[in-house]
Parts: structure tokens; C-alpha cells; sequence
């Protein structure tokens, strides 16, 4: 942190600290300490991305569009947005909905901020400001913000939760203010405005004089405030914000100061000693995406072991071919090794997203290609199928199979507009937005391309900028380009991730492997002229070059069908096919396979054509095979399995079955 931006947030948030300043004053940097450590990768900023790509631009404009403001009403029908108000004592009424609604209301805060940060939006910034004022009214004089408790202490006593900061396992005071502070730093951020920071700020002070060593030793039930505190550390520089996201990690699992709630919330041992992925997957998620910020900013390697055991575990044992997570609907959470049923498989949304948020962390801190491989996988698969094309319906499980008329989707066979419990649809809104902010990546003078999205970027390299523009039709063919802007010349080491799928790997691990092991092929050349593959840990190096305006670079990823087993060792798939093209899983439907899909057979070796189909929904790439069946030449089709269950809902699956 420079002395620009030190002095600016102490005047900003602290201005009582004077002496600091007249302290940093006379001793200078060293007596403050502020060159923090942190992640030795940095995310180029979202805001200095702009997707500029038919696949991925439509879906933020129909986030944008659409499912923001379809899910602030959704949250006014179901008394979300009431309960606010009627805490702030505006309007008489009971609490509505379930104790920990308050969190889905900052979640699309936190997704509308994103959006006003790249599109500016009078009606939806008055909408926020009105909103931001209606939650600092139900805000106690203390700082403290719980809707459900401060409508009705009385109702609140029936869950065991009468009195604050009880039944803390259940009541999830803390994962609620996780979401308002991550909100809060995306509204500061996007507005420049302080009304929701301030809440956040206000909240966080209380959380901090009542929790921590020789205070309260609980830690929330569902893990989501780590990753909160550590944004709140960021944007105002202080450490007790930071030590606090530690303490309840290290809390976690510790007898001393709480009744330990067990594995299904990661709290039977202390997380230095866990080594396999257990309980609730969601919780599960954000504990390690905290733990991994931890480690970073802080610089211990205490976490090392435990971190790297649990993704191992992850990716070896529990993982679904569409990187979804949480096999188990009765905890949705994960079961044990190598238990990975398709038609029961609970793979959360949220799940996906926490999942995500985790790999993009181990890569910046550890450079490891592969975990990029697991993020764009999960991304594109167990991901973007938790919403609909159209914005306004969506998926809370994420099931590899389903029969057509079991209602596996909360109650419903298919997609739905809306849950009791929305975390799921409001989850998306935070994270498409944001989406740019995953492309690229720098360190030192290395700049990575980690995603093959269509888009412009200004990336600071050693106080220059280099402007990149990326386009490409992935994920429907392996054709990226790259020129540049930047007036001077940028020198930089350009390092291109090549996706796992095109090394060999469906995944990192022995999890799954495919059919036919032939090799892909990638092309590459520079303005024009071939180049030698220089590959570096799953990188292309290009090496230290100097990149100026009209420089081009061509790639070209060779995109084939392909053929996936999964491990003997997981039954649900014994003697089953899974199909993919580049980043994307395939499944087949009904509605495109009359004969039905759950029974049928086909040969593990045929051949399979890939086409796009401009027609087909919004335009979709899809395999076709033809094989025989009692002497009668049958067809298959199948698509790409985040399309599935936009069209007659009937038999799907993912996995076929195989003779």
C-alpha cells in the first residue's frame, strides 16, 4: 500500500488517529507496516475488464436486465425487503420468511453494485440508496443488525435464540453480516458512498468487542463472514478486522469457549488437523476460501497442509464430473469417497460459486494451473446451469440425472422461479458481474490469461498499462486472439493457460480419464510468424517480451468429442459413458432422444460429430452419434448440460449407459 492511499483511508475511517499519522510522519513505513502482505498473484480488477463476447455479454445483460431486478422484487413479495423496514420501525408486521433472509437482500446489493460499477444506472442506484437507508434505520444504536430479532425477540426465543449471540450454530447472525459486509465494500466501491459501508463498519466494531479470545469464543454456524471481514480489512486497512476472520477460523473445532457443532458445519476438529472434505458443502467452501485469504495476507503456512489435503480429497474423491459438489441431499453436503450418485446428486449452486471462489484463491496464491482447470470447469458446468437463459428461473440442485417427473428442484421438476430459501438465484447475481475480474491475473511482470473470454483489459504491469483485447468464439471453437493497445511499449511475460481438457486431463487427479487417449493439438503464433510451445506448469510462456500496438498474437486450441469414464471405485458410473467438447459436459435429454435416455445403451466406441445449431435455443453446439440396436440404426443427440431443462422436461442424463 502506498503513503497516498495509507494516509487516505486512515483520514477516511479513522480520522481520531492523528497521533498514527503524526507517528508515520516522523518514523516513516517501517513503524507503520502497512506494505501488507498479500496474495503474490493479484485479479486484474473487474472494472478494468469489459466482456466484449457473444456467450458470456448476453448473460450479464439478462443478469443486469432481468434477474437483478426480478430478484429485488421477489424479495419485496416475500417480505424480505419488509422485514428491514419493520426493524427500522417504519411499518408494524411480523418478521416474514425464514431468520436468515436478511443475507439475500445484501447478496443482490452486492451484485447491483458490481453492475453499477460497469453500467451506470440512476434507477437502480435511487433504488439501492433507498434501500441502504431503510437497513441502516433497522440498524440497533450499537451496530447490531438482525432483523428477525429486533421485529421480535419473542419469536426469535423459540428457536433458542433469545437473548444475541445464542444459538449461534442455527441462528446465523454472523453468516448475515458476512453478506452485508461484502455488499457494503462492493456498494463503497462502485458509489463512493458510504451509507451501507457505515452500517457495515458499525456492525463489524460490535462483532469485534464481543468475539475473540478471552470474549465470546463461538464461531457462526455457517461459515461466511471470514471472507467479509477480510474485504472490510482491505478497504479500511484494519487489522482487527483481519485477526477476527483468523480467530474464527482457528476457533473452529476448538472445545475451549463452544459446544462443537461437528462435521456437518467443519467443527469436530480444529481445521489445522482436517485433511478430508466433510458436512455441508456451501459452509464447507467458504470456510477454505476464508482460511486460503488467511493464509495469504497473513503469510502462515499453518494452513498449508489442510488446505492441500481437502482439495486432494476434493478432486480425487467427491467431486462431480460438472465440478458441482455435496452428494448428499439429507446435510447438502459431501458423502463419502467415491460416493457420487447422478439422479440424487444435491450439488448446490451455491456449492459451484463457493467452490469457484476457492480455486481462484489457491491459484493466487499457489500459480498451479490446475486450479483455474477446476474453476473454468465448475464455471461452465455446475455453475451456469443454476440459471435459466431467460434470467428468472433457476436450479438450487444440480442433479446429473433425472427422470421427468421427480421434483428433485426443491419441490419442483424443473426449473423454478423461487425458493423459500433463495440463496441460490441471489448467489448468481453477485457473481456474474464480477465474472471479468477472473480473465486475467499478474505477478511481478508475469500476466496470465486464465479464461478464454471475449474482452478488453487494462492491466497495470511495473506502473504501466498494457491494454489487451481477447476475442474468441470459445467455448463453441478453440480460436483466441490477442492484440493490443497500449501507446508505448509494455514488457511483460504473457502466460496463457491451456485448459486440462487439451492436456489430457479431464481433471487433475484419477478421478476421471477419457476414453481415447489422443493427444489435442495447439497452434500458436506471433505477429504472423509460428511459435515453439514454451510450456510452463499448464502455461504457454511466451517469455519476457515487448508488447506494443498492432502486436497480434493467434492460438488455436484443437476442439474433438470426447469419451469419459469415471473411476471403477464410483459405482453410480460403472460400465457409463459421459461425453465433453472443450470446457463443456454433455447430456442427453428427452425431448431430443424420443426413445428415452435412462435405458438406453450405447457402444463405447462410435462416432460422434459435433455441430452448432443457430436454431437450437439461443444457438447451441451439440453431438450427434449414430449406432445400431437390434439391427436398427438409432441416433443420439446431446448438448451441453447448462442448457438442459429449458424445453419439455422428460429423462435426462449425463452419464449413458454403455455395452
Amino acid at each position: 500500500m502506498n503513503k497516498e492511499k495509507f494516509f487516505l483511508r486512515i483520514f477516511l475511517f479513522r480520522p481520531d488517529y492523528g497521533i498514527t499519522i503524526l507517528l508515520f510522519l516522523m518514523f516513516g513505513e517501517n513503524w507503520a507496516q502497512q506494505e501488507k502482505q498479500d496474495y503474490p498473484i493479484q485479479p486484474i480488477a473487474f472494472t478494468n475488464v469489459r466482456i466484449e463476447d457473444d456467450f458470456w455479454e448476453r448473460r450479464l445483460e439478462t443478469n443486469r436486465e432481468v434477474t437483478i431486478p426480478y430478484t429485488f422484487q421477489k424479495s419485496e413479495e416475500t417480505g424480505r425487503i419488509n422485514n428491514f423496514e419493520r426493524a427500522a420501525g417504519l411499518e408494524e408486521g411480523p418478521f416474514e420468511g425464514i431468520f436468515f433472509n436478511d443475507s439475500d437482500v445484501f447478496k443482490i446489493i452486492e451484485g447491483a453494485s458490481y453492475s453499477l460499477q460497469v453500467h451506470p444506472d440512476d434507477k437502480l442506484k435511487k433504488y439501492l440508496d433507498d434501500l441502504i437507508a431503510k437497513i441502516a434505520l433497522a440498524q440497533e444504536d450499537d451496530g447490531y443488525l438482525y432483523t428477525n430479532r429486533t421485529i421480535d425477540p419473542s419469536k426469535a426465543a423459540d428457536k433458542g435464540g433469545k437473548n444475541r449471540w445464542t444459538n449461534l450454530e442455527t441462528f446465523h447472525e454472523l453468516y448475515n453480516v458476512g453478506h452485508l459486509y461484502e455488499a457494503a465494500v462492493a456498494h463503497y466501491e462502485a458509489t463512493g458512498q458510504r451509507s451501507l459501508l457505515d452500517v457495515a463498519i458499525k456492525n463489524a466494531d460490535l462483532v469485534e468487542k464481543v468475539f475473540g479470545p478471552g470474549k465470546n469464543m463461538g464461531v457462526p454456524g455457517h461459515q461466511e463472514i471470514e471472507m467479509g471481514l477480510v474485504k472490510l480489512y482491505r478497504v479500511t486497512g484494519d487489522d482487527k478486522y483481519l485477526n477476527l476472520a483468523k480467530f474464527f477460523i482457528d476457533q473452529r473445532g476448538n472445545a475451549k469457549g463452544h459446544n462443537l457443532y461437528g462435521e456437518y458445519s467443519q467443527d469436530a476438529e480444529p481445521f489445522v488437523k482436517q485433511k478430508k472434505a466433510v458436512g455441508h458443502s456451501v459452509r464447507a467452501g467458504y470456510f477454505y476460501s476464508g482460511a486460503t485469504d488467511i493464509a495469504a495476507i497473513k503469510g502462515t503456512h499453518e494452513y498449508d497442509s489442510s488446505l492441500h489435503s481437502i482439495w486432494d480429497n476434493i478432486i480425487d474423491t467427491k467431486i462431480y464430473l460438472t465440478g458441482g459438489i455435496g452428494a448428499e441431499p439429507k446435510h447438502e453436503g459431501f458423502g463419502p469417497d467415491y460416493e457420487l450418485p447422478n439422479a440424487t446428486a444435491y450439488t448446490e449452486t451455491c456449492a459451484a460459486i463457493s467452490l469457484m471462489f476457492w480455486n481462484h484463491r489457491l491459484f493466487l496464491l499457489d500459480g498451479d494451473v490446475k486450479y483455474m482447470d477446476v474453476f473454468e470447469r465448475t464455471l461452465y458446468n455446475g455453475f451456469l446451469s443454476g440459471v435459466s437463459f431467460e434470467g428468472n428461473t433457476f436450479f438450487y440442485p444440480n442433479p446429473l440425472e433425472a427422470d421427468g417427473f421427480s421434483t428433485f428442484n426443491q419441490g419442483v421438476c424443473g426449473r423454478s422461479p423461487w425458493f423459500d430459501c433463495s440463496c441460490c438465484p441471489v448467489n448468481v447475481v453477485r457473481v456474474l458481474p464480477s465474472l471479468p475480474g477472473y480473465i486475467y491475473a499478474v505477478k511481478d511482470e508475469e500476466v496470465y490469461v486464465n479464461l478464454f473470454i471475449g474482452s478488453k483489459a487494462d492491466v497495470e504491469v511495473d506502473d504501466q498499462i498494457l491494454m489487451i483485447n481477447q476475442k474468441t468464439n470459445y467455448p463453441w471453437d478453440g480460436t483466441i486472439e490477442f492484440t493490443f493497445d497500449n501507446k508505448e511499449e509494455v514488457t511483460t511475460n504473457l502466460k496463457i493457460r491451456v485448459p486440462g481438457w487439451l492436456r489430457g486431463e479431464v481433471m487433475p487427479g484419477n478421478l476421471y480419464e477419457y476414453l481415447e487417449k489422443k493427444d489435442l493439438k495447439v497452434g500458436l503464433s506471433v505477429n504472423g510468424e509460428r511459435q515453439e510451445l514454451n510450456m510452463n506448469n499448464g502455461y504457454l510462456d511466451l517469455g519476457k517480451r515487448s508488447w506494443k500496438a498492432g502486436d497480434h498474437i493467434s492460438l488455436n486450441f484443437q476442439m474433438a468429442v470426447r469419451q469419459v469414464v469415471a473411476n471403477d471405485k464410483v459405482m453410480a458410473n460403472r460400465g457409463k459413458i459421459a461425453m465433453e467438447r472443450g470446457p463443456l459436459v454433455y447430456c442427453a435429454e428427452e425431448v431430443d432422444n424420443p426413445i428415452g435416455v435412462l435405458s438406453l445403451e450405447i457402444p463405447d466406441k462410435m462416432n460422434l460429430e459435433y455441430t452448432f445449431d443457430k436454431g437450437l435455443l439461443e444457438g447451441l453446439g451439440k453431438i450427434t452419434g449414430t449406432f445400431q440396436i437390434e439391427g436398427q440404426n438409432k441416433k443420439i443427440t446431446a448438448i451441453p448440460y447448462f442448457a438442459w431443462a429449458h424445453r419439455e422436461m422428460g429423462e435426462m442424463a449425463v452419464w449413458l449407459n454403455s455395452k
